[in-house]
Order: C-alpha cells, then sequence, then structure tokens
C-alpha cells in the first residue's frame, strides 16, 4: 500500500493506492525561484510621500446621463478647454488608450475603468524622477435624479522641499481640479461654460504644461 503526500489548494492530504512509496506532491509555485533570486534593486524614491487628493460635487442629473456628457475620455478637451484634447492611440475609453493635451505637451494613458469611472496615468519622462501621478474620475448615483462626481489625484510629492511646499502643492491642485468638477457639473446639467481666461499651466499647479506633469 502507498501513502503519496501532497497539497491541495494549501492542504496537505495524504493519498493512499498499492504497491508504491510515499510520493511528495507540491502545488505549482516554486518558492524558490524567489529565495534565489537576486537582491531588488534600489528604489529611485527611498521614502516616498503619497498625497491623495479626493475632491467632489453633486449634479442634478441621473449618472447614466452625467457620464454619457463628461465621462469620455477625452471630453477633459471640453471642462478644461486650455487642455485641447486629441487621442494619440487607440480608441476613446479603451483600457491603454492614449490622449494627447496642449498639443502634445502632456500624454496620458486610460489604465482602468468602471461603467462610471476611470483612471489615468503618465508616461515616465527622461531625466526626471517618477511622481506616479494618477487621476480618477468617478459618476456615483445619490438618487434618481442627482450624481456626485468624483476626482481624485494621487502624486508621490517626495520631490517637494518641505511639508509647507506639499501642502501648498495639494491646495494649488485642489483649486484647479475643483473648477474642473465645477465645469464638468455645468456641462452634465445642459449649461454652457464662460470663456476661459489664457493660462500658461496645466492644471495642478505644479510645472507648466509643456512639464508633462501634474495635470
Amino acid at each position: 500500500m502507498k501513502r503519496v503526500l501532497g497539497w491541495v489548494i494549501g492542504v496537505p492530504v495524504m493519498l493512499v493506492g498499492l504497491h508504491t512509496a510515499a510520493v511528495p506532491f507540491t502545488n505549482s509555485l516554486n518558492l524558490t525561484v524567489y529565495a534565489q533570486a537576486p537582491a531588488a534593486a534600489p528604489l529611485q524614491v527611498p521614502n516616498p510621500k503619497y498625497a491623495a487628493i479626493p475632491m467632489e460635487i453633486t449634479v442634478n442629473k441621473p449618472v447614466a446621463d452625467v457620464w454619457k456628457r463628461v465621462g469620455k475620455f477625452c471630453d477633459i478637451g471640453e471642462w478644461l478647454p486650455q487642455l485641447a484634447c486629441t487621442m494619440q492611440s487607440g480608441q476613446d475609453g479603451e483600457l491603454g488608450a492614449v490622449r494627447s493635451l496642449a498639443g502634445g505637451r502632456v500624454l496620458e494613458i486610460l489604465v482602468a475603468k468602471t461603467e462610471y469611472s476611470y483612471t489615468y496615468a503618465q508616461p515616465v519622462r527622461e531625466g526626471r524622477p517618477y511622481d506616479m501621478y494618477h487621476g480618477t474620475i468617478e459618476a456615483r448615483a445619490l438618487t434618481p435624479t442627482t450624481t456626485k462626481l468624483i476626482y481624485t489625484l494621487m502624486v508621490d510629492q517626495s520631490s517637494l522641499a518641505d511639508d509647507a511646499a506639499r501642502e501648498r502643492d495639494v491646495q494649488n491642485r485642489r483649486t484647479n481640479f475643483t473648477r474642473a468638477l465645477e465645469n464638468m457639473k455645468i456641462l452634465a446639467e445642459g449649461g454652457t461654460l464662460p470663456p476661459q481666461p489664457a493660462r500658461g499651466a496645466a492644471p495642478g499647479g505644479g510645472a507648466p504644461a509643456g512639464g508633462g506633469r501634474g495635470n
């Protein structure tokens, strides 16, 4: 009779049969690969300081109507008119699609989406530490006729000098993106945006639009 020691979904079992010696079974994950791997390279930013900046506004329209009006990836060109938007690659709303803003000075990639939300990131630029910048826009139904628009930014502020500089950065981004939410509300409720003043910086209050950071 044989006794075979194995694992089924992480639980040891004994399989009993005839005329063989005990044979160990293992699951498919070979942990020795990780034990023998070389040490990981040092982090580019050893002590990152991540900031999450949530903002929201209530829109007096059903969630499906709101998202249809302002939820396409390139609709940013309407609710932030200073950042004219074109699709550089992929289809609007398709994971992996890339939008080009402000004449190509800013590129953003669609990295996640749900029925009423999407998240975008920016590519790594030569000579600059990657700041993990991500933005997420979500439309959430409050009632059958009202919707909450939520805009959340996430960024590594490690490159900023001190806590005071980081707080200024947060407030600048909050001011600019609150304006974006207000514009989204106007458009979603059927209104028209007022003329926009000329601006030399991308939303976010950090680098100019040519820097590829901060919107």
